[in-house]
């Protein structure tokens, strides 16, 4: 038998060792991107889960369909809280927000106090 670690052939184990592990600023930045993917679906599904056009909803919300097609992108980063407060009322919903601790071998060092 040999003495070396058995390897893994797992996709997503591989990437998150050579990409991720040891560098906070990737995981931040990929924490961002997977929130506002998230963000835009979640807008995206209560509005045609309502029935409603992006237009249709921009009145309501008071703004323009530009902007809900916006919110929808997946890869737009400006979601701003005071706005989704408007479409999630104008759609008869709350917006929560809850922090959440990242996995431990994902979590910065803490500095003395």
């Amino acid at each position: 038998m040999s003495s070396k670690a058995k390897g893994t052939r797992d996709a997503l184990k591989i990437i998150d060792k050579l990409f991720f592990e040891g560098h906070p600023e990737r995981i931040a930045a990929l924490q961002v991107e997977i929130l506002n993917a998230h963000v835009a679906h979640e807008v995206y599904h209560l509005r045609t889960n309502a029935g409603l056009t992006q237009r249709r909803l921009a009145e309501k919300v008071g703004t323009t369909a530009s902007v809900i097609c916006r919110l929808e992108d997946a890869d737009y980063d400006g979601h701003s809280l005071s706005m989704l407060q408007r479409i999630a009322f104008a759609l008869g919903q709350r917006v929560e927000v809850k922090f959440k601790p990242l996995p431990r071998k994902y979590r910065r060092p803490q500095r003395p106090s």
